[in-house]
């Protein structure tokens, strides 16, 4: 039986991208290797407690208690590896990705909730991008971009696309039919159902979604520390590649509970809005607005004159 040769095509398709859209992959390459940077000098520029506080604080207003103790431990801990920098450096990598992925794959996924056709033409690509191996995604990226951090964003990117796809779909999909014909009964326009009604009753799924993004972007972005992405990736790859097991067991670490602590914190936003300090304050304040109305107007019954027998 003959070769098909389809990875000759896919490299012919490449080169001729290569020579015909030069200026459009410089541009990407700018504003990736700007908007990364701007954001690693952020994280990594103040002293590490500054933000050891404020990720701490973050973590007590949305889980609670717990969650703050463990963040304010454990990034504690990253900084006694001298990781810091190199966590702060993964952490702008991911945080970059998956708002663009997020960015792209939630209209996706509601363009394929509304319309069915799309989301049949979808899925199979979905799965394709989902199946195909980790490592495969590196080599288009690096032939566009070079060795360097912007390849490393670039798969990071579109590896983590599917999760925020599927999930939006599933979220509006599975959004109570009834509600959305009352809505359409009381004249609303699709648009504002989608608005007002589809997006906030899936919220819970496309959080999850996020959720995934992350995840799917952390790991992608270790895996990235072999086209020179930098960061706890860099690390990893350079103890694997001298079996250094006490520099692989540090960045592991480090990897790991970045991975836990965004992983609680996304999943956190997504459960009831009771939970965490944040959502009693503001369970709180709601119970005093819904509550001050109905003190006032038993005071306004107990003040009105209480009419004299047989005059009534």
């Amino acid at each position: 039986m003959p070769r098909i040769e389809i990875g000759t095509y896919v490299e012919q398709f490449i080169t001729w991208l290569l020579t015909a859209i030069p200026g459009v992959l410089d541009g990407i390459s700018a504003v990736v290797t700007v908007v990364v940077d701007a954001l690693t000098a952020v994280l990594a520029g103040p002293p590490f407690v500054v933000w050891v506080l404020l990720l701490t604080v973050a973590a007590l207003l949305v889980r609670g208690w717990a969650f703050a103790v463990f963040t304010l431990v454990a990034f504690l801990l990253i900084a006694g590896l001298n990781l810091w920098q190199e966590t702060m450096e993964t952490l702008a990598v991911v945080l970059v990705a998956a708002v663009v992925a997020t960015t792209v794959g939630v209209p996706l996924g509601i363009w394929a909730a509304r319309s069915r056709a799309v989301g049949t033409v979808l899925r199979p690509v979905l799965d394709l991008m989902q199946t195909t191996p980790v490592f495969v995604y590196l080599i288009p990226a690096v032939f566009f971009f070079g060795i360097g951090v912007v390849p490393g964003v670039v798969a990071t990117t579109i590896f983590s696309i599917p999760p925020a796809v599927r999930l939006t779909e599933l979220g509006i999909r599975g959004v109570d039919p009834e509600v959305v014909e009352a809505a359409h009964a009381f004249g609303a326009h699709p648009r504002q159902i989608l608005r007002e009604v589809q997006l906030p009753m899936a919220l819970p799924s496309i959080m999850a979604g996020v959720n995934q993004v992350i995840m799917l972007a952390l790991s992608m972005v270790v895996v990235a520390g072999l086209a020179g992405a930098g960061g706890l990736g860099t690390v990893v790859v350079s103890a694997v590649t001298q079996l250094d097991i006490a520099a692989g067991v540090d960045g592991g670490l480090a990897v790991v509970i970045l991975a836990i602590f965004l992983d609680r914190f996304t999943a956190a936003l997504a459960e009831r809005p009771n939970r965490g300090m944040w959502g009693r304050l503001r369970s709180r304040r709601a119970g005093a607005a819904t509550t001050a109305p109905r003190v006032a107007e038993t005071r306004t019954r107990a003040e009105d004159p209480v009419p004299a027998p047989g005059l009534s």
